[in-house]
């Protein structure tokens, strides 16, 4: 098998000449690693993916709320909205948004889920994957190809940025995760390999700088909220690649600024919950009430 995949130009490269796509190399190379089969491996990524399904069933069926008090009850909010009213962009769209709370309410409440690349961002994978495939009648053995690649994103981003965001900021938790979904779901729709990449680039540029800065430091506000909207981000990024459109930045570039904007950001806005949104006024007059 090949060297350890490092970079996107490697992988790229890698997959044209073998005439592979992602996750038949990255199936291989985990396979090989791991002294077992490629069939082993592709069961070991179903049991996320159907981690993935049960949170989001739990979750639209929930609104019990966090410890806290302050998040819980969103998607229980929007199903109704949804039951009454149609969403501007239709059903897809309905199904991403609320399975994306779903997700990321399950985690507050200690649900099992499936980090992707971490608990605060876990929701925008699931709900892109999970509700595209459901409306397009995708099979699951494309669905765990999906989730291979958005796992090898997820992997070779980290080889630069660690996933966390008291390290870089949102931008390598939510902003990577957008990046996996828009790359998981341009390959699910037939994307070609430089067209998955570009989609992966064109999520991960436009989120630069997203900052860390939870309301109480708990992974609740703005945290809940960001989860579906960045899962559309992932999917904007996705048409515009499927459409031709490129990233003028390489995304192994795209990735330096990554870690360059996160080494420069602020230690208060990362996860210190110093400053930004954890700083106003009413942020801190809800830490008062709760740690009193």
């Amino acid at each position: 098998m090949e060297k350890s995949i490092n970079t996107f130009k490697e992988l790229e490269e890698i997959c044209q000449k073998n005439n592979k796509q992602i996750y038949e190399v990255i199936q291989k190379y985990e396979a090989e690693l791991a002294e077992t089969s490629e069939k082993e491996i592709r069961k070991i990524v179903k049991k996320s993916l159907d981690a993935m399904k049960e949170s989001i069933k739990n979750g639209l069926q929930s609104k019990e709320m966090s410890i806290s008090g302050m998040c819980g009850d969103d998607c229980d909010r929007l199903q109704k909205k949804y039951a009454n009213s149609s969403a501007i962009f239709g059903k897809t769209f309905e199904k991403i948004t609320t399975y994306a709370l779903a997700t990321i309410e399950e985690n507050l409440r200690m649900g099992k889920i499936a980090a992707c690349p971490t608990a605060g961002s876990c929701a925008i994978v699931p709900s892109v994957l999970v509700g595209v495939s459901e409306d397009l009648n995708i099979p699951e053995e494309d669905q765990i190809n999906a989730l291979i690649t958005a796992g090898t994103i997820g992997r070779i981003i980290s080889n630069k940025v660690a996933l966390a965001g008291a390290v870089a900021g949102c931008q390598a938790e939510c902003g990577v995760a957008s990046a996996m979904a828009a790359g998981a779901l341009t390959q699910m729709r037939g994307g070609s390999i430089h067209q998955i990449l570009n989609a992966v680039a064109l999520a991960m540029k436009n989120l630069l700088g997203l900052t860390c800065d939870p309301v109480c430091g708990l992974v609740e506000i703005p945290c809940v909220k960001r989860n579906p909207f960045l899962a559309i981000h992932a999917v904007t990024a996705s048409e515009m690649a499927l459409a031709g459109i490129e990233s003028k930045i390489p995304l192994d570039e795209v990735i330096d600024a990554l870690e360059q904007t996160g080494k420069l950001m602020s230690p208060m806005l990362k996860e210190s919950s110093q400053a930004g949104l954890a700083s106003t006024k009413t942020a801190l007059d809800l830490k008062q009430r709760l740690f009193k």
